[in-house]
């Protein structure tokens, strides 16, 4: 421990955002980062607890007071080494992770928590900056042939894994370049997309081969084709010419709102929204300004409180919306943590992200009831406003009901609506069907007590498998998926690392 008094002297210091007025004409990342002396005072608040519940409450089980304190006394090479032991990719975790672990920092009981996600962020872009990180190819091939279905956090992180201890690991990808959620769900403001595109170049240098443009099945399972032709490839191709496939598809299908004028126009799907800008900003030469969703002089509604709600909100803005207004059918979240939720479990609190702080107006307990067109025939096609009333919510029985509020209707104006209420399970059609694969009760593929699925020679991590959930958690059952794969085609996956 580098300093034992440390997190009595020092205060949380959050590296904050650049001004509102410059950010939101641009899409480069929003947050700031701290000056080293400033970060490393930082890390001196962690109190090396003998129980570090961070580590407890972290998917990808960080060690954080070991790397804490390395960094606290300047050892960048030896903070990274301890992170990285762990965390296959610190720089996609350090900037979009809602740090499960800062919720369960035991400082937190009676102040507040170590900047835990904002030093791990830092540690790993010095480790970039001083040459660190470099091509480590395994020293030798087991002769075993691993096909990844999916380049997302899951994906991604089972063939670092895999090649890293021996396997020939072949990635293949619907959308033209590698990254899945991370590339076409995240808005740039948060997630640089070189980031992304230096991890790969890496993975590649390491020996991981990636097809991009390749449609593995029928049908879709990514976020479309924009971007060039899409190859469509038979699984059973797979299957004859890889040991074993490894599905992590996602869980992309949005849940919809079955309301009555659903069918008018300018009412999108969030994901759509977000990764079409996304294209749009890569340059992507089929993005064209027919199929542009744009927010530009338009009466915005974002249906869904969560954070592909804001991550529309900020894009939005940014789009140039003449009104933006988030509305959420469940009510406002306590500010602190609430006694039902104690330490050191994860509290649903209010979020006030770097998007709601760039403007617009946040609603909660509102229900839709309807989609509204335009009064006069050029415009009766086009949603114009939402019908929408006032819920109150009442446990009864261990369970919350929602009732509508006698006349509290109400009509928001609305040239566009964006449905951002999450996804319901992994898109059944196309690849799940072609290969006969069985669904739980969730509707997302079942695994069998590992990663096994009813078809022996395809199984399954992440999304696909658990339905849609974080992005560290994707990570976590991408490794763990991996460790599965080692130990069931021969040489265990911890063995092969440590040999190294």
């Amino acid at each position: 421990m580098g300093d034992p008094t440390g997190f009595l002297k020092i205060k949380r210091q959050v590296s904050g955002y650049r001004p509102v007025e410059e950010r939101i004409n641009d899409y480069s990342e929003v947050e700031i980062r701290l000056p080293d002396n400033e970060r490393r005072d930082q890390a001196a608040r962690c109190m090396d607890c003998g129980v570090p519940f961070c580590h407890w409450a972290c998917p990808v089980s960080n060690v954080m007071p070991e790397w804490q304190d390395r960094l606290y006394r300047g050892d960048w090479r030896g903070a990274w080494a301890v992170l990285e032991a762990r965390n296959p990719f610190p720089e996609f975790t350090g900037r979009v992770c809602p740090a499960l672990c800062e919720a369960s920092c035991i400082l937190g009981i009676n102040d507040e928590p170590v900047t835990i996600r904002q030093n791990e962020l830092a540690v790993i872009e010095k480790a970039f900056e001083l040459g660190l990180l470099g091509p480590r190819p395994p020293e030798s091939r087991n002769g075993k042939k691993v096909a990844v279905v999916g380049a997302g956090p899951a994906g991604l992180a089972a063939a670092y894994y895999l090649n890293r201890s021996g396997f020939t690991v072949d990635v293949f990808e619907a959308d033209h370049k590698a990254g899945g959620y991370l590339r076409c769900g995240i808005p740039d403001f948060k997630l640089d997309k070189r980031f992304i595109d230096r991890r790969i170049a890496i993975m590649e240098a390491e020996g991981v081969r990636f097809h991009t443009g390749v449609r593995v099945g029928s049908a879709r399972y990514g976020f479309g084709s924009l971007g060039g032709e899409t190859k469509i490839l038979d699984p059973k191709e797979l299957e004859g010419s890889f040991d074993l496939i490894l599905l992590t598809i996602g869980a992309r299908e949005p849940r919809d709102l079955k309301a009555p004028g659903r069918e008018l126009e300018g009412i999108v799907q969030a994901l759509d929204y977000l990764s079409l800008q996304n294209r749009v900003l890569a340059g992507e030469k089929n993005a064209s300004a027919e199929k542009a969703v744009t927010a530009y002089g338009k009466r915005v509604v974002v249906i869904g409180g969560g954070d592909t709600g804001s991550d529309c909100v900020g894009t939005a803005n940014r789009q140039g919306a003449l009104s933006i207004t988030q509305i959420e059918v469940l009510p406002k979240p306590p500010e602190h943590r609430s006694g039902a939720e104690p330490w050191p479990l994860w509290p649903k609190v209010l979020k006030t992200s770097s998007s709601h702080q760039e403007g617009g107006e946040r609603l909660w307990s509102v229900n839709t009831k309807a989609f509204l067109g335009g009064a006069s025939p050029e415009s009766s096609g086009q949603v114009k406003a939402i019908r929408c009333c006032r819920v109150d919510w009442a446990e009864t029985g261990g369970r919350w009901n929602m009732t509508e509020v006698p006349g509290s209707e109400f009509e928001l104006q609305a040239d566009l609506a964006l449905l951002a209420m999450g996804f319901t399970h992994v898109v059944q059609d196309g690849l799940v069907a072609d290969l006969g694969l069985e669904l739980d009760e969730r509707g997302n593929i079942r695994t069998k007590g590992s990663f096994r699925t009813s078809n022996p020679k395809v199984w399954a991590a992440g999304d696909s498998r658990q339905g849609a959930s974080l992005v560290v958690r994707a990570i976590a059952d991408g490794r763990a998926a991996a460790e599965a794969i080692a130990a069931a085609l021969g040489r265990g996956l911890g063995t092969a690392l440590a040999d190294r």
